[in-house]
């Protein structure tokens, strides 16, 4: 053995993840089973709203109603349908009275209130079959939760001469909360088989296709626990679920295939176990940190928005990413070093229809990249214009984006509280629960209140105004708007009535008045999440690259990857299309806050390929200096690795998409198609071409930041071009031991 593969001359790291590699294993298992413990539960301390923003004025104006008039923020709906008797019949409505006495004898429930006890219009059916009681549980999310659970199934069904059916926003929030769990059960049992097909077609050896499913599991479960954890300090949305576990086994299988099959080629270029986890790490190993740090910035920019509803995601994005990270540089090398060549034990792929040795396939595979790399760049300004212009088409749809809030048709269309609702929608005039109110705060006499009321209903937009209803200090109004309930006419009303000068103080709430304050909300912060982005992005990739023109071309090629998602989302969730196919009710909008989600998610697992290319093309550039062939170089060696890590991570998305939940289906098939767009279009046909026209400029930093990188920078390659490495430096190992790898991505 030569001094420069000497297990002695490992850097610190790897004898630190080497050392002790049965102990490091050991006790990741006792610390995973810790977290098994600490997250159980996780998902019923979870809320399922979150899309407003707390210090807005409609949440303030919301939680002084909540307080002062309980009645007018009813959060439970008991929809008494009559059969053929009119609902004013003796006997029905009777049976009426007793169901509201009953619901206001019941402990936490206040406010109740009853078509029956008022004659509000707005209470009773067109038809006179169907009216409402409504009541208001106290308590937050959970213990009015809590509170349903226990009452609802006193209330529904046949009572005497009506049948009752239990909706409202607390019905309607606490069946999604359920139908989300249900459904990221279906989906972790769709994924994880496929998943583990797929690893073993790609790694052949069922040894080697274990190691990454082992990783995302130890993420995922650590990031329960620590979203558990969270849940004790502040809201956590039931949605974040859904991206600990796409991410946790996406990521994990991402940087599981990259160290793995670095690993594998080194010990096929016959270096010993512990010099090839070595190189693994100086190589493999520093880009997998590199793109776990832009995916997590890219994820923790959300956390400048106010809603906790991507404050969420935020707190289980960079949880999972970067618990997959450090599983994949510790414990998998300690995995490794127990396994060395066993590592490409019980190949399983004879047993599949496949032909020809596994050698010979990822070698194959490895050619086609080549040549197809060379026919982008030879045609690179066709590719890269028909390229870019497909693009931009593609998200030509999201130019008539319309947004929305979130509501009761997220559920399926069998979903009790949704029936309700539709009931609701469809059945009674104005749509009650869809109007605004008015908050009025200080001493007023009844004609003030009176001339205040008649102003309001002079406004353009207005339908019918009540009230005022007046307590100490405080009086509010019901002001119903004409048409849609959150369409553009009634944001407009909202600005107004915020515009409307009183003898006292005012504010407004309502769906419409919520998403002005969310859409503000998300206006105001936006800038500052993208420019967090894009400047951690662009210092990110200058380290890796020592170019000042490559950070811009992947912020720039990243972005354009991401046209297809947002056309689809508004071609398909917003205008309808395929909704038949896809089971989902459109709204004719978009919930505001998922486009920003989408673009956080999306745009750091773009950067997570991008910076597997770009390690492999730089390292290449370092040795030899050749442009051309460092960019056929790389695409050679991951473009394999890249389309088998993007199949397999929209196969989890797809499977998270197959939610009956309209926001979380439509998370998860846009950013399936996002992250199959970034891999087979973008690094396969705009990277190269881009690269090939830029030449060697592509590589161009002045002196000072050249200096700065080479003192700072860090790239995969092993040989630095400034001489500054060690002496452990092997150039062209991989090249020399190419004919031997037994298999490859």
């Amino acid at each position: 053995m030569s001094e420069v593969n000497s297990p002695e001359k490992a850097g610190g790291w790897t004898r630190f993840v080497t050392a002790r590699p049965r102990l490091a294993l050991l006790a990741a298992l006792v610390i995973t089973a810790l977290a098994v413990f600490a997250g159980s539960g996780v998902a019923d301390r979870m809320s399922s709203g979150g899309w407003e923003a707390p210090d807005a004025e409609s949440t303030y104006t919301t939680q002084v109603l909540e307080r002062e008039f309980p009645g007018s923020q009813p959060n439970l709906l008991l929809l008494v349908d009559s059969g053929s008797a009119s609902v004013d019949d003796p006997a029905v409505a009777a049976e009426a009275a007793r169901l509201t006495e009953r619901l206001s004898a019941e402990p936490g429930v206040a406010g109740v209130g009853s078509y029956w006890r008022t004659k509000s219009p707005a209470l009773r059916s067109e038809d006179g079959h169907e009216a409402i009681v409504a009541a208001r549980i106290a308590g937050d999310e959970k213990a009015a939760g809590e509170i349903l659970d226990r009452m609802a199934p006193a209330y529904k069904g046949r009572q005497g001469p009506v049948e009752v059916s239990v909706g409202g926003p607390l019905a309607v929030r606490h069946e999604m909360q359920t139908t989300i769990q249900e459904d990221l059960l279906r989906a972790e049992l769709i994924a994880l088989p496929v998943t583990l097909v797929l690893l073993v077609v790609v790694f052949g050896s069922a040894v080697a296709a274990l190691l990454p499913l082992g990783v995302g599991i130890v993420a995922i479960l650590g990031t329960n626990a620590v979203l558990r954890g969270l849940t004790e300090f502040t809201d956590v949305s039931v949605f974040a679920q859904n991206l600990t576990t796409a991410l946790g086994l996406g990521l994990a299988i991402d940087y599981a295939l990259f160290i793995v099959r670095r690993f594998r080629e080194e010990l096929a270029a016959g270096a010993e176990t512990r010099v090839a986890i070595g190189t693994t790490l100086r190589t493999a190993g520093r880009t997998v940190l590199f793109s776990a740090l832009t995916v997590a910035v890219s994820l923790a920019a959300m956390l400048v928005f106010p809603q906790y509803f991507l404050r969420s995601f935020a707190y289980a994005g960079i949880a999972v990413v970067l618990l997959a990270a450090a599983a994949a540089l510790i414990l998998l090398p300690a995995a490794l070093m127990l396994l060395g060549p066993r590592v490409n034990s019980l190949d399983l792929r004879r047993l599949l229809p496949l032909r020809g040795k596994a050698s010979g396939a990822a070698e194959g595979s490895g050619r086609g990249w080549a040549r197809f790399s060379v026919l982008v760049m030879r045609r690179a300004p066709v590719f890269a214009v028909l390229t870019t212009v497909g693009l931009v088409l593609l998200g030509l749809p999201f130019l008539g984006v319309q947004f929305g809030t979130a509501d009761d048709r997220q559920l399926p269309a069998t979903a009790q509280s949704r029936i309700v609702q539709d009931h609701i929608r469809d059945g009674f005039p104005g749509s009650p629960g869809g109007g605004l109110e008015v908050l009025a705060e200080g001493k007023a006499s009844p004609a003030q209140y009176a001339d205040f009321r008649d102003r309001i209903a002079e406004l353009p937009g207005v339908e019918r105004v009540d009230g005022p209803v007046t307590g100490d200090g405080f009086a509010y109004y019901d002001v119903l708007p004409e048409g849609e309930s959150v369409g553009q006419g009634a944001q407009d009303l909202v600005r107004d009535l915020r515009a409307e000068s009183a003898p006292f103080d005012t504010s407004v709430t309502g769906t419409a008045a919520v998403l002005v304050d969310s859409k503000d909300a998300i206006a105001d912060r936006l800038p500052w999440a993208v420019a967090i982005i894009v400047v951690v992005t662009l210092l990110l990739v200058f380290l890796l690259t020592g170019s000042v023109l490559i950070p811009l071309q992947a912020v720039v090629l990243n972005a354009l990857s991401l046209t297809a998602m947002f056309g689809a989302v508004v071609w398909v969730f917003q205008d309808g299309n395929l909704s038949g196919l896809l089971s989902f009710t459109s709204t004719g909008d978009i919930e505001t806050t998922l486009p920003v989600l989408m673009f956080c998610v999306a745009f750091g697992l773009s950067m997570d390929y991008g910076v597997f290319l770009l390690s492999r093309i730089k390292e290449e550039y370092d040795r030899t200096g050749d442009h051309e062939h460092s960019v056929t170089f790389g695409l050679r060696h991951t473009g394999g690795l890249i389309t088998a890590a993007a199949v397999i991570l929209a196969v989890v998305m797809v499977a998270i998409g197959t939610s009956r939940v309209t926001n979380t289906k439509m998370l998860g098939l846009g950013i399936a198609l996002a992250v199959l767009m970034d891999a087979m279009v973008v690094r396969s046909l705009l990277v190269p071409a881009v690269m090939k026209l830029m030449g060697r400029v592509t590589w161009w930093a002045p002196a000072p930041l050249r200096a700065f990188h080479q003192r700072f920078g860090l790239s995969e390659g092993e040989s630095d071009p400034a001489g500054d490495r060690d002496g452990e430096e092997r150039p062209g190992a991989e090249d020399r031991g190419r004919d031997k790898i037994t298999a490859g991505a």
